[in-house]
C-alpha cells in the first residue's frame, strides 16, 4: 500500500491525480443527479449556427470529436493515470524514463480514447438538427437534481419524435422543479444559450401522442 502511494505521488503519475479526482467527483455529482453531461454540439442537437463548438472542431481533428467534451477528457484522465501508474511501476527509476513513461501515457491515452469515441460516437449523433424555436411552447422533462436560475438540464421531444437533452433555467422561486418533474418551454435565451422553463402538467401536453 505504501509502495502505490509513493508511487501514485511522483512523476509523472502524480500529474494525472488531481485530475482524476476531478473526474471521479464530477460523475459522482452526475450519478446523484447534480451535474449534466452536455451534448458534442453542446445543446443536444440543437443547431446553434454552426455544426461544432471551437473545441468540438479542434477534438475532431484528433479523432476525439463527436462525443461530449467531458467523456473525452474522463476517459484521457484514468487511461492517462492508469498507464503512468503501471508504466512507473516497471520502468527504472530517474527523470529520462519518467519523461519517457509520461509520453506514453499521453500516447495510449489518445489511442484508447480515440478507439472509444469511435464506438461512442453513434450514440451522440442527431439524425437531423433542429433549431431552438422548434423548442418553445413544448413539455420537457427535467433530469438533473434541479432546476433554478443558474442550473438544470431537461430532455424534450421535437415534432420528428427525436429527443434532445437541453439547458434550462427556472426562476420562480417555489417551483421545486425535480428530476422526473415537467416544465413548459416558453422562451429561450440566446444569450445565456438556455430554455426557461415553468412547471407544467404534463399530462396537458398537446403535443403528447394520442394513447
Amino acid at each position: 500500500m505504501g509502495d502505490f502511494i509513493s508511487i501514485g505521488l511522483a512523476f509523472p503519475t502524480v500529474l494525472f491525480g488531481f485530475p482524476l479526482v476531478v473526474v471521479v467527483a464530477y460523475w459522482l455529482l452526475v450519478l446523484v443527479g447534480l451535474a449534466g453531461v452536455d451534448a458534442p454540439d453542446g445543446g443536444g442537437g440543437i443547431d446553434s449556427g454552426s455544426s461544432a463548438t471551437g473545441s468540438q472542431g479542434g477534438l475532431a481533428g484528433l479523432g476525439l470529436g463527436g462525443v461530449p467534451l467531458v467523456v473525452v477528457l474522463s476517459l484521457l484522465t484514468v487511461v492517462a493515470w492508469f498507464v503512468s501508474l503501471a508504466g512507473s511501476v516497471y520502468a527504472p527509476s530517474g527523470l529520462p524514463w519518467s519523461a519517457l513513461v509520461l509520453l506514453g501515457a499521453l500516447l495510449v491515452a489518445w489511442i484508447v480514447t480515440r478507439g472509444c469515441c469511435r464506438v461512442l460516437r453513434p450514440f451522440f449523433r442527431t439524425e437531423r438538427l433542429v433549431s431552438h424555436q422548434d423548442f418553445v411552447g413544448r413539455v420537457c422533462t427535467v433530469r438533473t437534481g434541479r432546476v433554478d436560475a443558474s442550473f438544470g438540464q431537461a430532455e424534450v421531444v421535437a415534432a420528428d419524435a427525436s429527443t434532445a437533452l437541453v439547458q434550462v433555467r427556472c426562476t420562480e422561486p417555489d417551483a421545486a422543479l425535480r428530476a422526473g418533474s415537467t416544465a413548459l418551454i416558453f422562451d429561450y435565451d440566446a444569450e445565456g444559450s438556455f430554455f426557461r422553463v415553468t412547471p407544467y402538467d404534463g399530462a396537458l401536453d398537446p403535443y403528447q401522442p394520442p394513447r
